[in-house]
């Protein structure tokens, strides 16, 4: 007969529990980024979201699943629980079935007694059949060979041209963290108001570097009018990813996108990492395709639900009409209106 697991909420203020909840998180190989602690941390300190972390353990107190929630309240996009919102993944990770179900169980409790619309899982791979799911976006992952040398000749000749064009019109590429976080915020803000969408605060950008000092950094390229192109990864178990990253477009026949790219991939390569993330896409749009020329591979994602009865899956995106107003309006907006604006709108978008 199969184990039953009753899930709890960790104590993320205990050290012990926190430290018992990583070292599953580590030794786990389906687990991610997303499902360290540290990145509820960044959560409510950025946004002050309610977290609700769930785990299951056996009656020697060992971990056997672990499930990281968000509660995002918002008046205009709706109550949600998210696994993990703002980031590309997260979800349930569990040793067997009987753990994901005590899991699953104590969201769809959690479900009723905050109130929520819908408790939303973002999956790598679809993990219980049972449940409705999203399969709109992909990953692009491009794994890396042991040196740069390789990484490098490995890419198609135009790649490696658009490359060269950029050293050629004189742009450079620096990485460091702080210090640039003025520069990648900037660039972040200015590309973000052009795609019609509300930018992240630069307090959420710096609480991540704090947090995560010895795996997450900023790249930038420069021009001689300063930096037109950058971006922020962060990296664990071998697998670096970039979910953050912007130029500004009128220096695009320059080609700032394909330096930066080219610096963080050697970067990546140099400092052991096995897989390049390039985060999540719409299959063949544009973004899709500049990261396929890279050599990267789709990678399906699963953002699977737990629903109210008779309710159906939500739609917050850029693709729902209602939206289209609001973004056509925000493209118009000047960038210092969207800084000061955004923060308050972006909060509230899992």
């Amino acid at each position: 007969m199969r184990p039953e697991y009753t899930a709890s909420v960790a104590d993320l203020g205990s050290s012990r529990e926190v430290r018992a909840w990583n070292e599953f998180v580590l030794n786990e190989p389906d687990s991610v980024n997303y499902h360290q602690t540290r990145w509820l941390d960044v959560v409510e300190r950025a946004f002050g979201h309610k977290v609700y972390p769930l785990w299951v353990r056996n009656d020697h107190e060992e971990v056997r699943g672990i499930l990281p929630l968000v509660h995002i309240k918002s008046a205009i996009f709706g109550d949600s629980l998210t696994s993990v919102p703002f980031f590309n993944y997260g979800g349930v990770l569990a040793k067997d079935e009987a753990a994901a179900a005590g899991l699953t169980s104590k969201a769809e409790e959690l479900l009723g007694s905050t109130g929520a619309d819908f408790v939303e899982l973002r999956h790598m791979g679809r993990r219980m059949e049972r449940l409705p799911a999203k399969a709109h976006k992909v990953a692009m992952h491009l794994e890396l060979p042991n040196d740069s040398e390789e990484l490098w000749s490995g890419f198609k000749a135009k790649v490696r041209n658009q490359v060269r064009k950029a050293e050629k019109s004189g742009l450079t590429a620096s990485s460091g963290r702080h210090e640039l976080l003025d520069d990648f915020h900037r660039v972040f803000a200015r590309n973000m108001r052009d795609l019609g969408t509300p930018v992240y605060p630069r307090k959420f950008f710096a609480t991540v570097l704090d947090m995560f000092p010895e795996s997450a950094r900023i790249f930038t390229v420069n021009h001689e009018e300063g930096c037109v192109a950058a971006g922020l990864g962060s990296w664990f178990k071998g697998s670096f990813e970039i979910p953050w990253a912007s130029s500004i477009r009128e220096y695009n026949p320059l080609c700032p996108n394909n330096l930066l790219y080219w610096h963080m991939l050697r970067f990546a390569c140099e400092n052991g990492c096995t897989r390049f993330d390039f985060g999540r896409s719409t299959p063949n749009k544009g973004t899709y395709r500049f990261k396929k020329q890279w050599g990267a591979r789709p990678v399906q994602l699963y953002w699977q639900y737990l629903l109210p009865e008779g309710e159906g899956i939500p739609e917050v995106n850029p693709d729902n009409p209602k939206f289209d107003l609001a973004i056509r309006i925000w493209k118009r907006l000047p960038v210092f209106l969207t800084k000061l604006l955004g923060p308050h709108i972006v909060r509230s978008i899992p």
